[in-house]
């Protein structure tokens, strides 16, 4: 079977599959947000925090717990690697070093999960499973808390009430990551992740040279880093290693892994606001960008990028040959459109212009489809941003869901717009400006090295956690630098985003009139496609200029 067909095959079955499931998986998790019992492993856990769960919280409470809950688990994360010599399952590793250690917690923390190290060589087993990969969960189960109360927000009236938080995070968890992620690890150890508590194995290779091959519980941090959109890996070669991702079966799983809760979340979405359309219209917003991504990414890795890519038929170099070319543009598409970071080829060594695919997406905001919850709640801010244009155009004050935009509510959404970029450019323009920041670089004189350090604060400004990998980020200032730009680019949106939510609340909806916008039509999709792509490019076309624009063309 080409290449070409194998693709269209694959792409086709993830999409099938995701449709199967849209319907089952979003109405369930709408299920968990309404249901008024509280069973007795949740219970206990109340009893042990102390959470009243039906004392329903105002925004600014919510944060509060947000921001010390993720806090704790960053002082904690934080401390597990610097003590990691002294405990059990270290695998002799010593303890992490200050500045990379608060890096790998923040980012983990984030839901970013930039990764500056080689895991199998500077993480314990001890550290991956009981600090990564339980970060993995809360961190995306956070994420998802945070968008339940936003459109909560958005259905509740006269109230300055979202729920609370706790039973938010622990329904999460425990009723959707948990038994998603037992049967998403069986498959994936059925398709041969391996899945052990093995220090390694002395192999000799076939030039008779002795090798360490590591083993570790790798299957059950694969499945939560692509179910949560996390995206760290148990290796360093991440997604593209044979024992995170051995088969082309493994690759389609991982990749619907990615997508399935971002996806179903909008089904979710229609259901908590009793229109089911609203949710369908998100969607089909969300998979036109996804698309468009997609078949650029594959075009400009198939045409290859130079004399040499051209001659050889394709850009194969820092790909696997397990997957080829269409499987490879389908993962890197995915994984930037869902603030993931999992790589299955290196995004480095992508066409110019493809990469630049890459990192454009991420730029739009991680809303196609975006992260657990954090795509779906940017897309939210976009969508009145786009309601708000439309009012402008025909001189009535705009509406969504029956809330009207006023002027706080749009400094709320201004500011979330803004944050991200202003991390980004920020922290590119620092880096390329210090002398000790730009000899990380390689090329440094290129468009590429300039691409390299666009690329890397985008990724942690908009937590997605992939990279190219010119870039040597474990220095002190990069591991400070990225770890202060991911807590910013995580936290200071959900802010605003509960504080948009508390507003909304407060209202009582507004009678529906022929002047109101429909915000379930194609009219509508069409306006916040447009708005998502303009917003971003007119804030980054500059840069990209200097990076993959000035190298591909």
């Amino acid at each position: 079977m080409s290449d070409t067909s194998a693709g269209l095959l694959q792409a086709g079955l993830l999409v099938a599959l995701l449709a199967i499931v849209y319907r089952p998986l979003g109405g369930y998790m709408a299920r968990v947000y309404t249901s008024e019992r509280d069973g007795r492993v949740e219970r206990g856990i109340y009893k042990l925090l102390g959470v009243d769960a039906k004392a329903d919280q105002t925004w600014a409470v919510y944060a509060r717990s947000v921001l010390a809950f993720s806090a704790v688990g960053l002082i904690l994360l934080y401390l597990l690697q610097r003590l990691q010599s002294q405990l059990p399952l270290s695998r002799g590793l010593p303890g992490v070093e200050p500045s990379l250690a608060f890096d790998t917690a923040a980012s983990f923390v984030a839901n970013t999960n930039w990764q500056s190290y080689s895991p199998e060589a500077t993480m314990g087993h001890l550290v991956q499973f009981l600090g990564l990969a339980v970060q993995n969960f809360v961190s995306a189960a956070v994420g998802i808390a945070v968008l339940v109360a936003l459109v909560r927000g958005l259905s509740r009236s006269a109230t300055d009430r979202l729920g609370n938080f706790w039973v938010d995070l622990t329904r999460t968890v425990w009723r959707i990551l948990l038994p998603m992620a037992i049967v998403g690890g069986l498959i994936l150890v059925a398709t041969g992740v391996i899945q052990n508590f093995a220090g390694g194995h002395e192999v000799t290779s076939v030039v008779g040279q002795t090798q360490t091959i590591p083993g570790g519980p790798t299957a059950s941090q694969e499945v939560i880093k692509e179910l949560g959109t996390n995206g760290g890996g148990f290796f360093n070669a991440n997604s593209a290693h044979p024992f995170e991702n051995p088969n082309p079966l493994s690759n389609l799983f991982e990749i619907f892994l990615l997508l399935v809760i971002p996806v179903c979340l909008t089904r979710t979405f229609g259901v908590l606001v009793k229109d089911k359309r609203q949710g369908y219209a998100v969607l089909a917003v969300m998979s036109t960008l996804w698309i468009g991504f997609t078949i650029a990414a594959t075009a400009f890795e198939s045409a290859g990028g130079g004399t040499a890519t051209q001659a050889a038929g394709a850009a194969m170099e820092g790909k696997e040959t397990r997957f080829g070319i269409w499987a490879s543009a389908l993962f890197a598409s995915s994984t930037t459109g869902t603030s993931t970071g999992a790589v299955n080829s290196a995004h480095d060594s992508f066409t110019p212009l493809g990469g630049g695919a890459a990192l454009f997406h991420m730029m739009l905001g991680e809303v196609s489809p975006g992260g657990t919850g954090s795509g779906l709640y940017g897309m939210l801010v976009l969508a009145v941003l786009a309601v708000f244009v439309a009012g402008l155009m025909v001189g009535r004050t705009p509406e969504y869901l029956g809330k009207k935009i006023t002027a706080r509510e749009m400094k709320l959404v201004s500011l979330y717009i803004l944050t991200t970029p202003s991390l980004v450019l920020i922290g590119t323009a620092v880096a390329m400006g210090l002398a000790s920041a730009r000899a990380s670089i390689f090329n440094v004189d290129s468009p590429h090295g300039f691409s390299e350090v666009l690329y890397a604060f985008t990724s942690a400004a908009n937590n997605n956690g992939s990279a190219f990998g010119g870039l040597s980020a474990n220095t002190t200032f990069y591991n400070t630098a990225l770890g202060v730009v991911m807590l910013l680019g995580r936290f200071v949106p959900i802010v605003l985003v509960l504080a948009l939510g508390g507003s909304f609340a407060r209202q009582r909806p507004v009678p529906v009139t022929p002047g109101t916008l429909p915000t379930h039509k194609a009219l509508f999709v069409t306006m916040l496609v447009g708005v998502v792509l303009i917003v971003t490019g007119l804030t980054y076309f500059p840069a990209l200029t200097l990076g993959p624009l000035a190298e591909g063309l």
